[in-house]
């Protein structure tokens, strides 16, 4: 269900807007028009198809922004963490949103009516050159994403991609990687555009080698040179 407009906790209150990038005069211009709700796990704050409020970014937790296809097929196009905005591109174009996002955990969410976007966008030349590198770094990421799904050989290279991804660039390669799924065996099927069973079928494979351990919703890579041998060049 649709809970735009509806706060999960009692108080709508004007936020910081965290983005480090920016200014501290240009962050309060962005402050004083900002407010930020907490929402429950499975919230909607948008639907593909409607029309645009405004944007939104994530301040804590992670979002899912999937399409759903005429069949009822459903692909996850991005999982959005924080400091990530959405509706950019639906907003400055004056389209409806073109994807539904969707929390994957309990999660604090900034919003930016579009008018007020539109206004700081023509009033401050760096707020307008800061969101068009975010509007540039959203497409640059999905077109990524999109080629790994598509140019993936098999179910298993794409399950592998996408565990790849979401480690952290810090830990040492020969360290154990430990990464928090956080999301179901369909999700994860709706990312890599094959079946529940399958998923849930490699990943009893890549346990039974040994690739990958799992403890409830966290994945250890033990190996990590194992796990990216599955990806073709």
């Amino acid at each position: 269900m649709n809970i735009q407009g509806k706060k999960v906790s009692q108080e709508v209150r004007a936020v910081t807007s965290g983005f480090s990038e920016l200014s501290p005069a240009v962050n309060s211009l962005v402050d004083a028009v900002t407010v930020a709700n907490t929402y429950p796990t499975g919230a909607v704050l948008f639907s593909e198809a409607e029309p645009t409020r405004g944007i939104y970014f994530v301040r804590r937790g992670r979002v899912k922004l999937s399409v759903c296809a005429r069949d009822g097929k459903t692909l996850i196009l991005h999982i959005a963490g924080a400091g990530e905005l959405m509706g950019v591109a639906a907003v400055l174009s004056q389209h409806d949103y073109e994807a539904t996002a969707e929390t994957l955990e309990p999660s604090e969410i900034g919003f930016l009516r579009q008018s007020d976007l539109m206004r700081l966008m023509r009033a401050s030349g760096e707020f307008a050159l800061w969101v068009t590198q975010q509007l540039s770094q959203s497409y640059n990421s999905t077109c990524r994403e999109i080629r790994n799904l598509m140019l993936s050989d098999s179910a298993s290279e794409k399950l592998a991609r996408l565990l790849v991804g979401f480690i952290d660039n810090t830990v040492a390669t020969k360290e154990p990687a430990r990464i928090k799924l956080g999301m179901t065996h369909e999700e994860i099927a709706q990312m890599i555009g094959t079946s529940r069973e399958t998923v849930t079928r490699l990943f009893a494979g890549f346990k039974k080698r040994r690739i990958i351990e799992q403890n409830g919703a966290t994945v250890v890579i033990p190996n990590r040179v194992a796990l990216e041998s599955l990806i073709s060049a």
